[in-house]
């Protein structure tokens, strides 16, 4: 599994050779569509649909995750406590990776030190 976090999301929504190259390349590992948690969103939009326009198209192509279970929230706590380090939102993205899963992120040193205390999730940077 993969999960995108506010910059994963916004390097891979960019008009680029190197995105699509990337977004290939993720479908030709079985990594795709991947998962969005709709928190993930309120770091990555801007509120205007003229200036959100690239993620919004490939958001349409995600998976958009808008429940948070109570379990969920305490994992992300708790690694959020453990690592010392990150954000909330941070925290969310790595506890629904695990286990085993896989983040992309342009915030690897936060992202890195939440996913050092997960169940096997690998910390991707973009």
């Amino acid at each position: 599994m993969l999960v995108l976090d506010s910059g994963g999301l916004s390097r891979l929504s960019e008009r680029s050779r190197r995105a699509a190259a990337l977004i290939l390349a993720l479908k030709a590992e079985g990594l795709w569509p991947p998962l969005v948690p709709s928190v993930v969103l309120i770091e990555a939009l801007q509120g205007d649909s003229a200036k959100d326009v690239l993620a919004n198209r490939l958001i349409k192509t995600c998976d958009v995750e808008e429940d948070l279970p109570v379990n969920l929230a305490r994992r992300a706590a708790l690694l959020r406590t453990r690592a010392r380090q990150g954000s909330a939102v941070d925290a969310l993205v790595v506890a629904m990776a695990e286990p085993g899963g896989s983040v992309l992120t342009s915030d690897v040193d936060d992202l890195g030190a939440l996913a050092s205390h997960s169940r096997g999730v690998i910390v991707e940077g973009v």
